[in-house]
């Protein structure tokens, strides 16, 4: 009996010590996935709105790993992003082709391949696909999009709690909490922490209500961009700054400055506690009354307002200053993730990836949102570090997608990337080596009529030139010279002296659709939805 006894223990020994073996050798994975986040807002990316000492966390993934200067999105929109991130695949093949139409969960996604490949995965934050998230061990996740002040989460796709104060600081702490209490450390692990930040309505921790206060932005050289050479769609957008945000839910005011009446779409000032509305107040009225003297309600519209530049650099301020407040406390929720995962040891064996799900307007072309072609929604952050593999201060200039994400992950977990996914592994890329690479990317935007009214639109770019079809109820051509106009003012379809190039670029939109499987057909299809 004392035989076997002591035989069952050495198996189990043995077993124990394989796993830890595995998981050693196996990374765990860690996906920080923002929303709206864009190149422009980090420092590293070369933008000059703020030095690196206000996201030092950022900066350090940018220092000690790989940054990638082509990062792009298929679908510039918050839920079809996500979609294409879990499943490898193109919009019009996994089916979320927008914000509206519902996101199939009992498809393939690369989390369920982690599982079946033995590691204990978590989902925390921010996935606005709706339904019951599958392929997670675990999962507490924002309903929708979520509140900033004292939310509600969504406990494994079943019960909805309540708690109490700022996403950007909760968010953090769930991940600390599942990997301090739940995870099993028999198995490697592969968390998604998916902040909400920065996406619209920018609500600032109470701590970081006046950063930034002090600070005067410059405009972009294109905010007062009147379209001109372009067609219908950059005209009829409704992203304006100046003439779309609303004074509630964007301004933070509580009564329309120019009706005296309550604005329209309010910012969800109720979710507060007096404390934190009285906070608040302090920081933004202030300033509110300084922009109109003695606060009288005026009568003019706003599209008519006198001193419409003063009016432009309120908001554009109120906007930017707002967007990179909480973008601050996503900066502060990763260090804090780092250093637990330093202090339990497991910094070194942990592949990093930060990006976001699409750019977004920081004030170019007068803009805020994203769904464009155009590159400040097209590109995204990618930031990537593993130090086995990645040397720092790496710079990758292969053109990657949100297509990539899954595969590559399913490679640094040494599991087999489905024939079915579209998307190449950029492992070997981030660590320096050279690889058979794409030459151009597809793009493919669905929501119209919808918010923004953006008309729909695909495109091909290489890495000089930008091809873009706008459809639906217009029929319009969009080519840009990225490399002599990267701002993209001056469309150029139509212009003899690139008759050649626009013949390629369409020759190269038509391989890429059919290499992707999209079609005229399979567009029909989703206009009709």
């Amino acid at each position: 009996m004392r035989n076997i006894v002591l035989s069952t223990l050495m198996l189990s020994w043995l077993f124990a010590s394989c796993q830890s073996e595995e998981t050693e050798q196996r990374p765990n994975i860690l996906y920080i996935m923002t929303d709206d986040h864009t190149q422009q807002a980090i420092y590293a990316y070369g933008h000059g709105l703020l030095d690196s000492t206000y996201f030092p966390n950022m900066d350090r993934l940018a220092k000690e790993g790989a940054l990638f200067r082509n990062s792009f999105v298929t679908n510039s929109i918050c839920a079809p992003s996500r979609a294409v991130l879990l499943t490898g695949k193109y919009s019009h093949i996994n089916g979320k082709i927008d914000n509206v139409v519902p996101f199939n969960w009992d498809q393939q996604n690369y989390p369920k391949l982690l599982q079946a490949g033995g590691y204990e995965t978590a989902l925390i934050g921010k996935i606005h696909l709706g339904g019951k998230p599958q392929g997670y061990n675990f999962s507490l996740t924002l309903p929708g999009q979520g509140n900033y002040y004292n939310p509600e989460f969504i406990r494994n796709g079943e019960v909805e709690e309540k708690f109490e104060g700022h996403c950007e600081a909760l968010i953090p702490q769930f991940v600390i909490d599942w990997l301090e209490n739940d995870w099993d450390r028999s198995k490697p692990f592969a968390v998604n922490y998916h902040p909400k930040a920065p996406h619209r309505n920018w609500m600032p921790e109470e701590k970081y209500l006046d950063l930034y206060e002090d600070r005067e932005f410059d405009f972009p050289d294109t905010f007062f961009d009147d379209h001109q050479g372009r067609g219908t769609a950059a005209k009829d957008q409704a992203m304006s700054i100046v003439d779309d945000m609303y004074w509630g839910w964007d301004m933070k005011f509580e009564k329309n400055p120019f009706t005296g009446e309550d604005s329209r779409l309010p910012a969800p000032f109720g979710r507060m506690s007096e404390e934190q509305l009285d906070a608040w107040r302090a920081v933004y009225e202030p300033a509110n009354e300084q922009l109109f003297g003695d606060g009288t309600p005026g009568e003019r519209p706003l599209r008519e307002a006198p001193d419409r530049e003063r009016l432009a650099r309120f908001m554009y301020n109120r906007y930017l200053r707002d967007y990179l407040k909480v973008v601050k406390s996503v900066d502060d929720g990763i260090g804090r993730v780092l250093d637990y995962l330093e202090k339990e040891g497991l910094l070194e064996n942990t592949v990093i990836i930060y990006t976001s799900d699409q750019g977004f307007y920081l004030g170019e072309h007068g803009w805020y949102d994203k769904r464009f072609m155009y590159e400040p929604s097209l590109s995204t952050p990618l930031l990537v570090r593993y130090p086995k593999e990645i040397k720092p201060g790496t710079e990758v200039q292969q053109m990657v997608l949100n297509l990539d994400h899954a595969p590559t992950i399913l490679d640094y977990a040494g599991l087999p990337i489905p024939e079915d996914m579209q998307g190449m592994s950029w492992r070997q890329p981030a660590a320096g080596k050279k690889v058979p690479w794409r030459d151009a990317i597809y793009y493919h935007y669905y929501e119209y009529p919808g918010p923004h009214d953006v008309k729909r639109h695909y495109g091909v770019r290489t890495d000089r030139y930008k091809l873009i079809h706008f459809y639906h109820d217009i029929d319009e051509w969009e080519m840009y010279d990225l490399q002599n106009d990267p701002q993209e003012v001056n469309n150029l379809y139509g212009n003899p002296n690139y008759a050649q190039v626009q013949e390629t670029m369409h020759q190269k939109l038509t391989e890429i659709r059919a290499q992707y499987g999209d079609s005229d057909e399979l567009t029909m299809q989703f206009m009709n939805q």
